[in-house]
Formats: C-alpha cells, sequence, structure tokens
C-alpha cells in the first residue's frame, strides 16, 4: 500500500466512525487533495464533511480551531506546512494553549497535516522541516511518519486524540510502496503516539531517524551489514513530541554508540534534543564515542538541483558518518 492510500484509509475509517470528523483544506474535495490524500472523499461524505477552503490559512485554521472548542475534531489539511507559517498563532497560541488556559474545561481534539521538509525543486520557502518548530511547543503532539502503517496508525491516533496533534508528512513518500501487515488493514489499528519503533535490531551503533530519513539509515545500515563493517541498530522515532527517550537510551546501553538523521537544519534541531537527553540520562556512561547529528545542510534549501542533492543526508553520507562514529574514541 503507498503512503497516500494508507492516509486516505485512515482519514474515511475515521470519518466512518465519528461523524464529528470532517476534512477542511485547500483543494481536499473536487480536486481530490493536491496529492490526491483525500480521493474519493468528497464523494463518500459530501461538502459539509470535506471542505474546500480558500487561500487562508489563517482563516480556515482559526475556524477549524474553533470548532474543534465547540466539539467537532476537524482534520486541517495545509497543502504544505510551510504555507501553516500563515496560521502559526491559530496553531500555537490558540490550539496548543487553549486548554492549560481554561483551567482544563476547552479540549482541542484537532488534526493538522500535511507534508513537511524538503521535496524536490520548490526551493527555500517550500523545503522546510517543521518537526523542531512545533515539537518545541507544549500543549501540541507531534508526530513524523516514515511508512504506509506509520501513516496509517499514526493519523487514526492523531484524530482519535483529544490534544492538537501535528503529523508532519513527507511529499515524496506519499508514492512509495510498503507492505502492511494485517492487523494494520484493520479499521482498529492505531499506533500509540510518543512511541518509537525498532525497524532494525544491531549490536554496534544505534542510528535513531524520522520521516524518510528512516529509509535512508535502513539502506545505510545494510550496505554496511553486508560488507562486513558493523551491525547498525535503526529507530524510526515516529513521535518527535513526546519523545520516547527510553527506547533510545535502552538502544544506547546495548550499542554504545548514537547517531540521529534528519531531514531539517542542525541548529537546535531534533538531533539536538536527543543529544541534550541523552547527556542527561544514565546512558550517557555507556557512549563509546560523541553522538554525532546528521542533518540537512545549514542554509536555505537551494533551487538548483545538484546543490539540493547536497543540502540533505542520504545512504552514502550515513554510511560514510557511521564508518568514522565507530573509528572515533571518547577523548580521541
Amino acid at each position: 500500500m503507498t503512503v497516500r492510500d494508507a492516509l486516505n484509509a485512515a482519514l474515511e475509517e475515521e470519518m466512518i466512525a465519528d461523524e464529528k470528523v470532517y476534512l477542511m483544506g485547500e483543494e481536499v474535495g473536487q480536486y481530490n487533495g493536491a496529492y490526491k490524500v483525500s480521493k474519493g472523499l468528497l464523494d463518500k461524505f459530501g461538502p459539509k464533511r470535506v471542505i474546500d477552503t480558500p487561500i487562508t490559512e489563517s482563516g480556515f485554521c482559526g475556524l477549524a480551531v474553533g470548532s474543534a472548542f465547540a466539539g467537532l475534531k476537524p482534520v486541517c489539511e495545509f497543502m504544505t506546512w510551510n504555507f501553516a507559517m500563515q496560521a502559526i498563532d491559530q496553531i500555537v497560541n490558540s490550539a496548543a494553549k487553549t486548554h492549560y488556559m481554561s483551567g482544563g474545561n476547552v479540549t482541542c481534539p484537532i488534526t493538522f497535516r500535511g507534508p513537511n521538509g524538503a521535496a524536490a525543486g520548490v526551493a527555500a520557502q517550500h523545503s522546510q522541516c517543521f518537526a523542531a518548530w512545533y515539537g518545541s511547543v507544549p500543549g501540541l503532539k507531534v508526530v513524523s511518519p516514515w511508512n504506509s502503517e506509520d501513516a496509517k496508525g499514526l493519523l487514526k491516533a492523531a484524530i482519535r486524540d483529544p490534544n492538537p496533534v501535528v503529523v508532519l508528512e513527507n511529499e515524496l513518500m506519499y508514492g512509495v510502496h510498503f507492505p502492511m501487515s494485517e492487523a494494520a488493514l484493520s479499521k482498529d489499528f492505531v499506533i500509540e503516539i510518543g512511541k518509537a519503533k525498532v525497524e532494525k535490531e544491531g549490536s554496534d551503533l544505534t542510528i535513531v531517524a524520522h520521516s524518510r530519513s528512516v529509509g535512508f539509515a535502513l539502506e545505510a545500515a545494510e550496505l554496511l551489514e553486508k560488507e562486513g563493517v558493523c551491525k547498525v541498530e535503526v529507530i524510526n522515532l515516529r513521535s518527535i513530541r513526546p519523545l520516547d527517550i527510553d527506547t533510545i537510551i535502552k538502544s544506547v546501553k546495548k550499542t554504545n554508540r548514537l547517531v540521529t538523521v534528519e531531514g531539517g537544519w542542525p541548529q537546535y534541531g531534533v538531533g539536538s534534543e536527543i543529544c541534550a537527553q541523552i547527556m542527561e540520562s544514565e546512558a550517557f556512561d555507556y557512549l563509546d564515542a560523541p553522538v554525532v547529528r546528521v542533518t540537512g545542510a545549514d542554509v536555505p534549501t537551494p533551487y538548483a538541483q545538484n546543490l539540493e542533492t547536497f543540502a540533505f543526508p542520504d545512504t552514502e553520507v550515513i554510511a560514510r558518518v557511521i564508518k568514522r562514529t565507530l573509528n572515533k574514541k571518547i577523548g580521541a
């Protein structure tokens, strides 16, 4: 099943299960979604529950947040998370904080979703990763799916959650096929928010990644194992906030080395937070080498294809960093 179809299935199942759930965003209805994620939903549920909006993120996001305060369960789609910057006040100041500021009396069961991070050839203003931005905000939950099971299980969990949840998808993953377990095909399948998944067991080094970077990390791990270099453990973070630091600590205690991988900027990124929490935990005493971050380049994303390719980590870069980390000791 493609990631696109998994997201579509999640939306359809939750809209069937709960009539309070509705979808709102640009081109989600008549056009079947900018990336065809909402294909067929307008025909099945009608224009009252699949609502096409003007290009007014601040307006329709505010409307969705208000409807969540009133008891509905909106799924607010951004054509790209870059456009959500027009609505960041609604997301951070209204959705994330109202439950606390109302003394627990007002809940906001809203899901914000759309493609996050770099796509291909869309330049600096359409290529940012917002994991660290929204991951720093108390009151939000933030998830970042990689494969089709992640996409379906995490989106369903987000829609059912009584809190505002940010779902950071990736445009380049929408058309990628992944196997689906029998359990994942069930309408009752959900993935707990706040739990990472060990995608590959290993003994020599731990890689922690999220979104598209998980695939690159697995490719690098398999390449190095085939070459006889090392056995790498790969953790799919799935959830940015809450962060499943316990799974990472357990792995580091076993492998004694840690590399984080993300497509976002290095400064104040997801990898930086993981580094800090590992430093503050008992896992620090188990490290045989410094933690290494593999990130996107510290530049606005270039439009030129050759430069764009260099701006984000891939399989080759990750494999090279792993080899370097294996040869480095603390104090050396």
